[in-house]
């Protein structure tokens, strides 16, 4: 299992700027983001500031608030590769409250809209930040097997 902080470093005790400017801290860096989806707002973008580290954006799971009324609920996502076009990703009611993802990779900016339903519907990801040398050596050591 690969850890985002070395373990000898507190959680609690490291903060994002420390976690992309300390050379005491690795090259990776693993942020979670959430968001709500609702009547009231009905997209939420993830972004990243143009620097020079590969972004790598994994959605966790999208879950229906018990307080959502009982009618399909669908979420799309679009992506920095997909362009413009959004996909649906998931479809909620309150018999199949929760949808997880165990691998799915999308690249930033990351739009999610509610495409129907009022919510509301909670998202969760992971952003992982690799420095360009670690993308490198990964490469490196995926083409040695």
């Amino acid at each position: 299992m690969t850890t985002c902080v070395p373990q000898d470093v507190s959680i609690a005790s490291v903060s994002l700027s420390d976690l992309t400017s300390s050379s005491s801290v690795s090259d990776r860096a693993c942020v979670q983001w959430g968001c709500e989806l609702s009547a009231a707002q009905t997209t939420a973008v993830f972004e990243v500031e143009d620097d020079l580290l590969e972004n790598q954006f994994f959605i966790k799971t999208i879950c229906l608030s018990a307080e959502a009324s009982d009618e399909m609920h669908v979420v799309a996502v679009s992506d920095g590769v997909g362009g413009s076009k959004s996909v649906p990703i998931a479809t909620l009611r309150h018999c199949m409250p929760m949808v997880s993802f165990p691998g799915l990779e999308l690249l930033p900016p990351v739009t999610f809209q509610l495409c129907s339903g009022k919510g509301p519907v909670f998202i969760s990801g992971q952003h992982i930040t690799l420095s360009p040398a670690e993308v490198t050596v990964e490469e490196e050591e995926g083409g040695l097997d």
